[in-house]
């Protein structure tokens, strides 16, 4: 794994905005960072990221079988219990799941390490499967990369094709002025429409719930399968949370996911695969047996988002903490690893998985301890 300092191409902006990639700068930060690509060769690839990736995915198919029949640890990974049956049964009909994400920390050498699942709403996306092959293809056009360069990337192909699996219309929610989500969806949207069906959009605050029970838009018509940018564990909480295991309305991601997408699940693995190498030791944080991770640990709380509340210990001094509203749940203790550096910068890897396929790879990159909402999008190669 190498990092490689390629310059920026001048007119990349303006190949964002042409492309529809609008939400390249964030807050006035850059958001995509072409000024480098890391590069890996293919056993790299393949041994350390796509094969460890599937491992750990039909991993967590495994325990969510053994979690829905359980509802101690259902309870345990901090799902209420009104919503136990709504995930139990998503769970047995097998409704389908569309994508997730899971965060590695890899610097080359050794196995991967699993640091969390993102199996509800990981963003990211658009920028992995659409923009980062753009690149790649314009990068090779202009003699910027060498011949025969390649990329892990078939998140786009596989997303219209999944869609093509799911079948019906579908709808698309989500937070309309949050540009990153609204940019997530309508690229989903428009995946969904090269597969042949009927899309719409219908902004999260227009979404309600009929009598009959479906939930539906502003003009009480049904929506039969509704994708939500939205988290299970928000929309748990909310009234129409009671109403879900009556609804016919079918989701995307599914209840299930919410067994997957919360840090508890790091505990329950390390307990069905203790030593597994692509596992890192966790502990619930209410468990003694956290005493054998000793004086380094990354604590997490068991539902965050974007590395908030997490505290980073070393030999028991604290090198990294980030404040923020989650932790009332509960928390898991975790064995740290660290992510791979370059000079000031450290960079986690995504790995994507699209129905039950690893699919491709992204790479944010930051100068903190914790990946938080800051960290900038780099693009990858596998060198020839």
């Amino acid at each position: 794994m190498r990092r490689r300092d390629l310059g920026e191409r001048p007119d990349w902006r303006a190949q964002a905005e042409a492309a529809g990639f609008s939400f390249h700068t964030l807050d006035g930060a850059p958001y995509w960072d072409e000024s480098h690509a890391y590069a890996f060769s293919l056993d790299q690839i393949e041994r350390d990221i796509e094969a460890p990736s599937a491992e750990i995915h039909a991993l967590c198919l495994a325990f969510v079988d053994r979690a829905v029949a359980d509802d101690r640890i259902l309870a345990s990974l901090a799902i209420p219990p009104h919503a136990f049956a709504a995930v139990r049964d998503s769970w047995l009909r097998r409704d389908p799941s569309l994508y997730g994400r899971l965060d590695f920390a890899y610097d080359g050498s050794g196995p991967a390490k699993l640091l969390e699942y993102n199996a509800d709403t990981p963003t990211a996306l658009y920028e992995t499967g659409v923009f980062q092959w753009l690149w790649l293809e314009d990068g090779l056009a202009r003699g910027r990369l060498p011949a025969g360069t390649d990329q892990f990337n078939s998140v786009h192909e596989r997303l219209v094709a999944r869609f093509g699996e799911i079948r019906g219309p579908v709808a698309f929610t989500c937070l309309a002025d949050a540009l990153e989500d609204r940019g997530t969806v309508a690229y989903l949207q428009d995946c969904a429409h090269q597969a042949g069906l009927a899309t719409r959009f219908v902004p999260l605050d227009a979404v309600s719930v009929r009598e009959d029970g479906a939930f539906a838009d502003r003009l009480g018509a049904a929506l039969g399968t509704l994708f939500k940018l939205y988290p299970w564990e928000w929309a748990f909480r909310d009234p129409f949370g009671q109403r879900l295991s009556a609804t016919p309305t079918r989701f995307l991601e599914p209840p299930w996911k919410a067994v997957l997408s919360n840090k508890g699940l790091l505990a329950h693995l390390w307990a069905m695969e203790p030593g597994h190498p692509n596992l890192l030791p966790a502990y619930f944080e209410d468990d003694p047996a956290k005493a054998a991770l000793g004086t380094s640990f990354v604590k997490k709380p068991i539902l965050s988002r974007e590395g908030a509340n997490v505290l980073m210990v070393r030999d028991g001094a604290v090198v990294a903490r980030e404040d923020g509203p989650y932790g009332g749940e509960g928390f898991v203790r975790q064995a740290l690893a660290d992510l791979a550096a370059f000079g000031e910068q450290r960079v986690l890897l995504g790995s994507w998985i699209v129905g039950n396929e690893p699919a491709g790879l992204c790479l944010r990159e930051s100068p903190g301890l914790i990946t938080g909402n800051r960290a900038r999008f780099v693009p990858h190669v596998i060198a020839p």
